[in-house]
C-alpha cells in the first residue's frame, strides 16, 4: 500500500451532487479529491432538469457555459394529461416573476453528456479527479470519520486523509451505513419503473415542443421526455402490487403498459425503440423513495440519491443533487475557514435538505391525488392520504425546484390537513387557467401558496446572479445561519 495523501475533502462520487460539491469547495481554494469509480461519459437515468439548478448552482459552479453550448432541449415547463380534466393541460416556469426571462427555462439532457461537463468543470476549477476509482471503506478516528480507503485503475490499494467526507455515490452507496442511521424506504411511494428509450416519437406542439410530457392512465403515468428532436425516454410508473406488469420479457411489458395508455401509444406509433448502445436495454427500478435517518457525522456527509429520493414525477432528482450539495458545500467552505463550527455548520445542511426532500415529498403525495378513476393506482393514494380535496397544490413549489416550509414525512393524514388549508385557493387559481387562456398564469400569482413557493430556488438564482448584491436573508430556525453574500458559506445572522 502506498504512503497517505492528505486533502481537505474527497469526495466519492462523480455525478451531480459529487461534480457539484467538488467545484464549490474546489473554488474557494481548498484542496479536493473526486473519486468516481466508472469511467465518463456513462449511463444515467433522470434526464429532466429545473431552472434552479442551471440558473443558480451551475452558475455558482461555472459550469453553465458549457450546458449552454451542449444544444440540450430548452424544457419551459411540463404538460400534463392528469386527473379530472381529460385534456392535457400545462405549466411554464415563467409564472413566477422571479424566474421571468432568462432564468424561466431549463434542459431535457442525456445524463451522459450532461454529467461529463459537470464532472470536467470539477476538474477545471480545481478539484483532483480520478476515474476507475472504487472506494471501499472509510478510515475513522473514534467518532471522526478521517478519510477513506480506495481501489485505484490499476488496482493499486490507497488511502487518502481527509477533514471531509463526502457521499456522493447514488443510491447503490455502501458508504451510508458508515454514517450511522439507516435508509427508511417510503410506504407511500412503493413503486417500479419501467423504462426504455425510442427514436422518431411525435413532440408536442410549439411552443411546448420540449416539455416533459406525463400521462396518468389506470395502472400508473408514463414519462415522455424529448431528449433531442428524435430521442425520447419512455417509462412507465406502476404500484408495487402491479409488480406483475414489469414481469417477464421486458419488451412485451412495456409495449402491454404503452398499449393500455392511448395518449403515449399514439406519440409513440411512428416511433422504434433504440436497441442499441447506452440506451439499447429496457431498465427497470424500483423501491426507490427513501430517505436516510442521518445525514452527517463528524467528518462525513450525505449528498444526493446517498441521502435521499423521491418519486421522479416532477424531475426532482437532479435538484435534489444538486441543492444538497450546495448547502454541503457551504457548510465545508465555513467550517475549513474557521466561521462556523462544525455542529451549526452541519446543522444547517441537514435543516435544509430535509426541509426540501420533505416538500417534494408531501407535494406528490397531494399530486397523486389528482387522478380520480375508481380502482386507480392515484385513488388508493387519496385513500392512503385521507384527503378530501381533488386538486394539486403547492404546485410551483415543487416544479420549480423550490421550498418553502417544514413537512412532515410519516403522517400522511396531518399532512393532508395542513396542505388542505391553502388547497380550495390554489384549486380555484387552477381551474381559472383550465377554464380560461391557458397562457394566463395571472390567477396563479394571485395564489399565497405560489407566492411563497418560489424562496429557496429564487435565493439560489439571486446569489449566482448577483452576488454581493444580494439581498441579505433571514435563518430557517431559531439560531440558523444564513448563506454569505456570495452563496459560497454560511454566515451567523
Amino acid at each position: 500500500m502506498n504512503s497517505t495523501e492528505e486533502f481537505d475533502v474527497v469526495v466519492v462520487g462523480g455525478g451531480p451532487g459529487g461534480s457539484t460539491l467538488a467545484a464549490l469547495v474546489a473554488k474557494q481554494g481548498h484542496s479536493v479529491l473526486l473519486l468516481e469509480k466508472e469511467f465518463f461519459p456513462r449511463y444515467q437515468i433522470g434526464e429532466s432538469l429545473l431552472p434552479s439548478t442551471i440558473h443558480g448552482v451551475c452558475k455558482l459552479t461555472g459550469a453553465d457555459e458549457e450546458i449552454a453550448k451542449a444544444g440540450f432541449p430548452v424544457k419551459k415547463g411540463g404538460t400534463f394529461r392528469w386527473g379530472a380534466n381529460p385534456e392535457p393541460w400545462k405549466f411554464e416556469f415563467a409564472v413566477s416573476p422571479r424566474m421571468a426571462g432568462p432564468t424561466s427555462t431549463a434542459f431535457q439532457v442525456e445524463r451522459s453528456k450532461f454529467d461529463k461537463i459537470l464532472l470536467d468543470n470539477a476538474r477545471k476549477v480545481g478539484a483532483e479527479v480520478r476515474e476507475g476509482c472504487a472506494v471501499s471503506d472509510i478510515r475513522e478516528e473514534g467518532e471522526r470519520v478521517t478519510g477513506v480507503r480506495y481501489t485505484d485503475d490499476k488496482g493499486e490499494k490507497r488511502e487518502v486523509a481527509a477533514r471531509f467526507v463526502v457521499d456522493a455515490s447514488g443510491n447503490k452507496s455502501r458508504l451510508n451505513t458508515k454514517l450511522g442511521g439507516h435508509r427508511e424506504y417510503s410506504d407511500f411511494f412503493r413503486n417500479l419503473a419501467l423504462f426504455g428509450y425510442f427514436e422518431g416519437g411525435k413532440r408536442l406542439p410549439e411552443p411546448s415542443r420540449n416539455n416533459i410530457l406525463c400521462v396518468a392512465f389506470d395502472s400508473g403515468w408514463f414519462w415522455y421526455i424529448p431528449l433531442s428532436d428524435t430521442l425520447t425516454s419512455v417509462g412507465a410508473v406502476v404500484r408495487r402490487d402491479m409488480a406483475e406488469k414489469v414481469q417477464g420479457d421486458p419488451e412485451k411489458a412495456l409495449q402491454a403498459l404503452i398499449d393500455e395508455c392511448p395518449m403515449i401509444s399514439d406519440y409513440l406509433s411512428p416511433a422504434r425503440r433504440v436497441t442499441e448502445g447506452q440506451y439499447g436495454e429496457i431498465r427497470v427500478r424500483k423501491d426507490y423513495s427513501y430517505h436516510h435517518t442521518s445525514y452527517w457525522r463528524p467528518g462525513m456527509m450525505l449528498v444526493g440519491d446517498a441521502a435521499c429520493f423521491v418519486d421522479p414525477v416532477f424531475s426532482s432528482g437532479v435538484h435534489l443533487a444538486t441543492y444538497s450539495a450546495l448547502l454541503a458545500a457551504r457548510s465545508i467552505n465555513s467550517v475549513l475557514a474557521g466561521t462556523v463550527e462544525e455542529e451549526a455548520a452541519m446543522t444547517e445542511f441537514e435543516t435544509r435538505y430535509r426541509r426540501e426532500y420533505g416538500v417534494f415529498y408531501e407535494f406528490l403525495m397531494s399530486f397523486y391525488d389528482m387522478h380520480q378513476v375508481e380502482g386507480s393506482y392515484f385513488w388508493e393514494a387519496k385513500k392512503l392520504t385521507r384527503n378530501s380535496s381533488s386538486d394539486i397544490e403547492s404546485f410551483v413549489d415543487l416544479v420549480g425546484g423550490v421550498s418553502s416550509g417544514e413537512a412532515a414525512l410519516a403522517d400522511g393524514e396531518a399532512v393532508a390537513k395542513r396542505l388542505n388549508a391553502q388547497n380550495q385557493e390554489f384549486a380555484e387559481a387552477v381551474e381559472a387557467i383550465s377554464d380560461g387562456d391557458n397562457d394566463n398564469w395571472a390567477p396563479l400569482l394571485g395564489s399565497s401558496v405560489v407566492r411563497e413557493a418560489m424562496t429557496e430556488s429564487s435565493k439560489v438564482q439571486m446569489h449566482a446572479s448577483l452576488g454581493e448584491d444580494a439581498e441579505e436573508e433571514t435563518p430557517l430556525f431559531e439560531g440558523g445561519l444564513i448563506p454569505s453574500p456570495d452563496g459560497m458559506s454560511w454566515v451567523h445572522a
